[in-house]
C-alpha cells in the first residue's frame, strides 16, 4: 500500500508498505440516500412509538411470550402508527415531531430532523486489553492488590476512560469523555448519542458564490436521488449507521434462528486500498491502467476532469451508483463520485509504526483533545476532485464531526472462515 507513482509536489507523501489483510466483505457500492433513510425512519419511528406509548400503552410491549413481566418494556413494532388518521391524543403527540408554528415556513409538513437521536454502546476493547487492565482470575477480579495473607483491597492506581452521553436541561446533546476505577467489565463500556440527520446544508457551507439551494432542499429528501450516494454525514454519524445496520441484521437472525454475524464497520485504510486496486497490486487506479480515459475517450470516474468543467465526465455533481464499470472485486465507484470515510486515524507517519498484518491507527478521541487528533483518513477522491485524488494510494483527512457535500461511506464485515 502507499504511492505507486510520482506525487504531485506539495502534498502528503506516504512510503510503500508491503501488508496483508484478512479477507472481509465489502458493500459494493457505497451507501445510498434511500439505503440511509431506512436508518432515519427507523429512528422517527422508533421515537413516535416512545412518545404514543405515553397515551397508547399498546405501543410497548411488557410481557414475554410466557406472560412473565419484562424488567424493561420495549417497543412494539407490529403495531402500526397513525400517521394519517391518529385520534386527538396521539395526532398531538405525532405533531410535536413536526415543525410547527413559527418553525414551518410554508403548509408543508416537515419533520424535525433535530429530535433524531441515536443512542449507541460500544465496548473499548484497546482499553480491555492493556496489561494493567486484565482481569485477575486467580484473585477473581480487576484492580485487586494484596496488602497481607488473605486479605485484598480496591486500588484506585488504575482508571479507564469511557465516553458517555446525556441530554441538558436545554435538549442539547453533551458527550463527555470521564475516568473511573476498574471495577468491572461495563466500565469498558462506552456510550454515545447522536442525532443523525444528514446536513443537508453543506451544500451551501461548502461552496462560496455558488447556488447550490435545490441539493440542499432535494439532494436527500427527493426520491430521485435515491440511489445516489448519501453525503453530508460525518464520520460519526457513519458510526452510528455501521451499529445499528449491525443491531437490524443479527435481530433478523436470532428471530429467524439464523447465526449472528460480525458487526457491520467502516474499512480500515489498508482495507479500503486492497479493495481498491482490485488484486492488481501495482495498479494506479481500480481499473488497473494509469489512465482515465477508455480508448474511446470515455471517462472512467466521476471526478473534476478540467477546470471547471464538471460535465465532462456526464455528470455535473454526483452520479448514481454504479454508473460506471467495477473494479475487478466488482466494487463500483473506489474512484470518484464521494469520497469515502474510513475507520482509521490519520497521521502523516502511520504507515512507519503499524504493523504489517491487519494495519489498523484508530483513536477515540476525547471530549478535550485538539481537533488535530480527530482527523479521519477520507479515500477515494469525489465529484469536485482532481484526479490524482482517484489514485488508489492517495489518502488524505477530514475531521470526524464534520459534514461534507463530497464525503459518504460504505460499510464492510469482517469474513468467517467457512466456505
Amino acid at each position: 500500500m502507499g504511492q505507486n507513482d510520482q506525487d504531485a509536489n506539495w502534498a502528503m507523501t506516504s512510503q510503500s508498505k508491503t501488508v496483508a489483510v484478512d479477507a472481509f466483505w465489502m458493500d459494493e457500492t457505497e451507501i445510498t440516500n434511500g439505503e440511509y433513510k431506512q436508518f432515519v425512519f427507523w429512528v422517527k419511528d422508533s421515537i413516535a412509538r416512545e412518545k404514543l406509548s405515553g397515551v397508547d400503552e399498546s405501543f410497548k410491549i411488557t410481557q414475554d411470550r410466557r406472560g412473565n413481566d419484562l424488567k424493561v418494556p420495549i417497543l412494539n413494532w407490529r403495531k402500526k402508527i397513525p400517521w394519517n388518521k391518529p385520534n386527538e391524543e396521539q395526532a398531538a403527540v405525532l405533531d410535536s415531531m413536526f415543525y410547527m408554528g413559527e418553525d414551518a415556513i410554508d403548509i408543508t409538513r416537515q419533520l424535525n430532523g433535530m429530535i433524531l437521536m441515536y443512542r449507541y454502546s460500544w465496548v473499548d476493547y484497546v482499553q480491555a486489553a492493556k496489561k494493567e487492565n486484565k482481569f485477575d482470575a486467580l484473585r477473581g477480579g480487576y484492580n485487586r492488590s494484596i496488602e497481607g495473607l488473605g486479605t485484598t483491597k480496591d486500588s484506585a492506581d488504575v482508571m479507564v476512560r469511557k465516553d458517555t452521553s446525556f441530554i441538558n436541561e436545554q435538549g442539547h446533546i453533551i458527550n463527555q469523555t470521564i475516568y473511573r476505577e476498574l471495577k468491572r467489565r461495563s466500565d469498558f463500556i462506552s456510550h454515545r448519542k447522536i442525532n443523525i440527520y444528514p446536513d443537508t446544508l453543506c451544500w451551501i457551507r461548502d461552496f462560496t458564490y455558488a447556488y447550490n439551494e435545490p441539493y440542499m432542499k432535494m439532494y436527500f429528501a427527493h426520491p430521485g436521488y435515491g440511489e445516489y450516494p448519501v453525503v453530508g454525514v460525518s464520520w460519526e454519524q457513519a458510526q452510528a449507521f455501521c451499529h445499528w445496520r449491525t443491531y437490524l441484521f443479527n435481530s433478523h437472525q436470532v428471530r429467524n434462528r439464523g447465526v449472528r454475524v460480525q458487526d457491520y464497520r467502516l474499512p480500515t485504510e489498508a482495507e479500503w486500498e486492497y479493495a481498491a486496486r482490485g488484486t492488481k497490486d501495482l495498479s494506479m487506479y481500480p481499473w488497473g491502467g494509469n489512465y482515465i480515459r477508455t480508448a474511446k475517450g470515455c471517462f472512467l470516474a466521476n471526478f473534476k476532469p478540467q477546470r471547471g468543467n464538471y460535465t465532462d465526465d456526464g455528470h455535473l455533481i454526483t452520479a448514481k451508483v454504479a454508473s460506471y464499470p467495477p473494479n475487478d472485486f466488482g466494487l463500483y465507484d473506489m474512484a470518484g463520485n464521494v469520497a469515502e470515510w474510513t475507520s482509521s486515524a490519520f497521521h502523516e507517519s502511520n504507515y512507519s509504526f503499524v504493523h504489517d498484518m491487519n494495519p489498523s491507527y484508530e483513536y477515540n478521541a476525547k471530549s478535550s483533545d485538539p481537533d488535530v487528533l480527530r482527523r479521519k483518513v477520507v479515500r477515494g477522491g469525489s465529484w469536485k476532485d482532481v484526479n490524482i485524488f482517484l489514485q488508489c494510494g492517495v489518502r488524505t483527512y477530514e475531521y470526524q464531526d464534520e459534514n461534507r457535500s463530497f464525503i459518504g461511506f460504505r460499510c464492510v464485515r469482517s469474513f468467517i472462515g467457512v466456505e
